[in-house]
């Protein structure tokens, strides 16, 4: 096979008409030419969820002219959270990262920061509620933008029949399908006495007080009910008052009627309990409803969704939103943007939170309302009052209002429901007091 070799005064010739020739031609733009882009999303639980951000995804590159890579990782055994550590100690790794909850304040110096993404967002989608400021901004910089995939309310789910029965309580009237909440005496004090009635009746509430997420979530809001603060928004201890004083007492009251079990009770423990049959109550998002739908109709034909029990400072509920990244070193900043905003229209919304089940929850003030929550069934109407759709009450994350990085650490380290526990199993409400304050003092010194 003959090469011919071209002279230095040969290759200049033929690089002068190549030139010329890309100067007068039209422009014609190439497959890919915006470039590639990598993304790590969260491997959601539900079928075919993936298929449809992908589809979503998908449908943007085709349109932009960008070669995509799509990378589903799951959350079982924390995978994603050690790929967001080695992506960040690498420095290399995915464009856009889906974050959970602390993350992107864990990772504040190595994001990309977003206000031209967010600000229009929230123009045209109506505000965030205030866990996603928390949570998602950092010293006026908007760290990430809130994605409803994998973002959830941990309110309580509630058995129809046995509600009425052993507590004398009717949640579809109390939270109407299609209506605002009429639920002014749903307060911490009935639903200790319907624990109270229900555990006499054998079918206690499911309430964990282990280390894991679901158990620390309840009593960050019941905490956050009585105005209860470990740490403060200041970062100043604040463990000794009499708002964490009543708290533990509560606490001490309702573990009495729990399962004689919850301290060692994982996140799977109370969807096991609902589906089981054995319980008149958990504080979950739809997936236990979910699955009860599929190998327990009957008891998903009994379950409706709907808002926490309010306490002296008011009535909040555990949400837990899942963010979108972008890491300092992406090569494809434009086009990460890009999708950012296109991935948060309303239309892409709902379809994604419709590929859930609304299991999904949208961050944006305009779009808690969408059919999907109305239709769901059995019954119809279960999920009517998940998204929160009468801002009936105050969405919140335990150990907040304390700053992220101190809050993040009272929340793995399960503090709160460790401080239950000693004192429900005979350690003194003062001795409970120093041990929770030696422990924040650790969190700020590390």
């Amino acid at each position: 096979m003959s090469r011919k070799k071209l002279s230095r005064r040969q290759f200049v010739a033929a690089t002068a008409l190549s030139s010329a020739a890309l100067i007068t031609a039209p422009y014609v733009r190439g497959a890919y030419a915006a470039g590639k882009l990598s993304i790590g999303f969260w491997d959601h639980w539900v079928p075919g969820a993936n298929d449809t951000s992908r589809a979503v995804v998908m449908e943007w590159a085709e349109k932009e002219k960008v070669d995509v890579q799509i990378d589903y990782i799951t959350s079982q055994g924390d995978k994603n959270l050690v790929t967001i550590a080695a992506e960040a100690q690498a420095k290399t790794g995915h464009d856009l990262f889906s974050m959970p909850t602390w993350w992107p304040h864990a990772n504040s110096e190595q994001l990309e920061p977003l206000n031209d993404v967010m600000e229009p967002l929230i123009k045209q989608n109506g505000e965030v509620n205030g866990t996603v400021k928390y949570l998602g901004q950092l010293d006026g910089k908007w760290l990430a933008v809130p994605n409803c995939l994998g973002s959830q309310i941990k309110g309580p789910c509630s058995r129809i029949d046995l509600m009425k029965q052993y507590a004398n309580i009717d949640v579809q009237e109390m939270y109407p399908a299609g209506g605002p909440p009429k639920a002014d005496n749903w307060t911490l004090d009935t639903f200790l006495k319907a624990a109270e009635a229900c555990h006499k009746g054998g079918f206690p509430f499911g309430i964990g007080l282990g280390l894991t997420s679901d158990n620390v979530d309840t009593a960050g809001a019941i905490f956050q009910s009585f105005g209860a603060q470990l740490v403060d928004a200041k970062g100043d201890i604040s463990v000794k008052t009499d708002a964490v004083r009543q708290a533990l007492e509560f606490y001490k009251k309702l573990i009495a009627f729990l399962p004689p079990d919850v301290a060692a009770w994982d996140d799977a423990s109370n969807n096991k309990w609902l589906v089981s049959g054995k319980g008149a109550m958990i504080m979950n998002p739809p997936s236990a409803w979910a699955v009860a739908k599929r190998d327990a109709p009957q008891i998903a034909a009994q379950c409706w969704t709907h808002g926490f029990p309010a306490g002296p400072k008011g009535r909040f509920a555990p949400y837990l939103p899942y963010f979108l990244t972008l890491w300092s070193f992406s090569k494809n900043k434009e086009a990460a943007k890009s999708l950012l905003t296109y991935i948060s229209q309303p239309a892409q919304i709902e379809r994604l939170v419709n590929a859930s089940g609304g299991y999904d929850l949208p961050a944006f003030a305009n779009l808690t309302t969408l059919k999907v929550w109305q239709e769901q069934e059995p019954p119809k109407g279960t999920l009517y009052h998940y998204p929160n759709p009468y801002n009936h009450q105050t969405l919140s994350i335990a150990a907040s209002p304390a700053p992220p990085k101190i809050a993040q650490q009272i929340y793995f380290q399960a503090t709160l429901t460790k401080m239950c526990l000693k004192y429900y199993q005979g350690e003194t409400l003062e001795n409970t007091l120093a041990w929770a304050e030696g422990e924040c003092e650790g969190f700020m010194r590390s």
